[in-house]
């Protein structure tokens, strides 16, 4: 599959973006490498590659014995745990606003189409 100039010229525009025909020309050079890219990762052989979710941190000595790491050794993930905890109310939270209805926050209207 290849990007076409006309896939430019749509995305450009669905972003609201004004492109010179330079910068059409090497957006369509840029993406058309990725796909070639992406192209090229898929025909490798990853049938004995689990899947993840997340890229573990392999951690020094010292920072492993500072931090929870996985079991099993110096593996470490960069996500911190869920914790459930109250959020501002909107009272306090829409006091801050430079327009608000009482209930939400008033903004300009920014999209034309």
């Amino acid at each position: 599959m290849k990007v076409t100039d006309k896939d430019v010229t749509y995305v450009a525009d669905l972003a609201n973006l004004e492109l010179t025909d330079q910068e059409r020309q090497r957006m369509l050079k840029d993406l058309n490498s990725i796909l070639d890219y992406i192209d090229r990762l898929n025909e490798l052989d990853t049938t004995d590659v689990p899947p993840m979710a997340q890229v573990p941190v392999v951690l020094t000595d010292d920072q492993s014995s500072q931090s929870g790491t996985a079991p099993g050794g110096n593996v470490a993930y960069p996500w911190r745990e869920d914790t459930r905890r109250p959020s501002l109310p909107r009272v306090d939270t829409l006091k801050n606003a430079p327009d608000t209805d009482g209930e939400f926050f008033k903004v300009p209207k920014v999209i034309e189409k």
